[in-house]
């Protein structure tokens, strides 16, 4: 282990996670800060995602993919957004988000449409580009669907958000501490990854049930009942984030690179550092809708 990769390790814990907790608790006009942080980082990744798969296969007009992608977010955001300015009331729910994404594939399809020349390419051309703009940019949205809830009129979306949040980290912190001090003899059974361990594995697990059996003693007014509930979370988190953490690396294997990007100073670009994140979430929103919704909108 290098002193650069340690450094990585400890700045994303100890000054990272922090840094992104802090904007979390930053609940400034239904978490307006965050909005905006999860749209930039839509832009980044969808750029990224561009310039990875464009070496494999022919795509969509960057502009239109990019586009697309941050157009997902910024609906989500003036959805939740735009009540805590004006006195106004939507006719209809987060459903919009989907209807948007919905929408940027018609419009794909019909770019396809008008603008192919030669058609032996257009399976890859559209099925790609529309998985970047769902990948990229309609995934992370199930942070922003977040951000108003409330139970017994209570701000929820902090401590859920921070919850998902640290359960991502310590899982991926945890797996990291746990690969370096146990995982030298039981590496290379993941091909896209050969250095990750299953010591590391098992770390990343007991990182996320960590997590969650802390916000059990925090918040306990918002995950009310059993322990067991927390702890499959826990459980379904960790698994969903190696999974995203492993199928980035297939992306960048795939694509002959090892970052996404450079965006980041000792993370890489901006898919490296939520590619676990993105996997994740709409996972942790579907369970926690289950286990201890419905919730309500501040």
């Amino acid at each position: 282990m290098t002193a650069k990769t340690l450094f990585s390790r400890l700045f994303i814990f100890f000054v990272g996670l922090p840094i992104v907790l802090t904007i979390v608790f930053l609940n400034y006009h239904t978490h307006l800060p965050l909005h905006l942080l999860i749209i930039l980082f839509c832009f980044w990744g969808s750029r990224e995602a561009f310039a990875m798969f464009s070496k494999k296969t022919s795509l969509l007009p960057k502009s239109f993919i990019v586009f697309s992608s941050i157009l997902i977010p910024i609906s989500a955001a003036l959805y939740k957004v735009l009540p805590s300015f004006i006195n106004i009331t939507f006719p209809f729910g987060t459903e919009i988000i989907t209807y948007v994404f919905i929408f940027t594939v018609l419009i794909a399809l019909f770019i396809e449409v008008v603008s192919a020349q030669t058609f032996e390419n257009s399976i890859a051309r559209v099925t790609s580009s529309v998985f970047i703009i769902l990948y990229a940019g309609y995934m992370l949205t199930f942070v922003s669907r977040m951000t108003d809830f409330s139970k017994n009129g209570l701000d929820a979306s902090t401590p859920l958000i921070a919850v998902f949040l640290m359960m991502v980290f310590f899982c991926d912190s945890f797996a990291w501490f746990f690969g370096v001090l146990f995982g030298k003899n039981n590496k290379g059974f993941i091909k896209s990854s050969p250095n990750k361990s299953l010591a590391g594995f098992s770390g990343g697990f007991v990182g996320s049930i960590f997590a969650g059996l802390l916000a059990l003693y925090i918040w306990p007014d918002i995950f009310v009942g059993s322990p067991v509930k927390i702890i499959v979370i826990g459980i379904l988190m960790a698994f969903s984030s190696i999974v995203g953490d492993l199928i980035e690396s297939v992306f960048k294997r795939s694509a002959d690179v090892k970052d996404s990007g450079k965006v980041i100073p000792g993370r890489g670009g901006a898919l490296d550092s939520v590619d676990s994140i993105i996997m994740s979430v709409p996972i942790f929103y579907i369970l926690i809708s289950i286990f201890y919704g419905p919730f309500g909108a501040l």
